[in-house]
């Protein structure tokens, strides 16, 4: 399913790649280049009238890393109205604080990898036996 994007936000995801945060930074590097037990990330993915922090297509997962400012009530509402949208596209959202990539990485990537392990289970198909005839 392709999900489409305001035009306007993708120059603003361009200047946010290039502002990261340094959790960003630091959590980018476990999900780039397929590290995530093989998965494809992107980091600053607009998503209809959002950009993601990090959106992996296959898994239909949203990793959003939060500061400070996420603890104002109009952050935090613009946040779960965000969180809504993205579930009518079938998207989970994981959401983290800064603070526990900095100081909690190791217990931030087993969340992630928790998650897609729970993902790989639920689709899950067992290979088709090979029918060889009459031995």
């Amino acid at each position: 399913m392709k999900i489409n994007y305001h035009p306007k936000l993708k120059a603003l995801a361009r200047k946010l790649r290039n502002k990261s945060t340094k959790s960003e930074i630091k959590i980018w590097q476990y999900l780039k280049s397929k590290k995530m037990m093989g998965y494809d990330f992107h980091r600053q993915k607009p998503i209809d009238k959002f950009i993601l922090d990090f959106f992996c297509n296959k898994l239909k997962l949203a990793i959003e890393l939060d500061g400070y400012t996420h603890t104002f009530e109009e952050i935090a509402e613009k946040d779960a109205v965000k969180q809504e949208r993205l579930k009518e596209f079938g998207i989970t959202v994981l959401r983290f604080c800064d603070e526990d990539v900095m100081k909690n990485t190791d217990g931030v990537l087993q969340m992630i990898r928790k998650f897609i392990g729970n993902y790989e289970k639920q689709n899950y198909t067992p290979p088709t036996p090979l029918f060889r005839g009459e031995c």
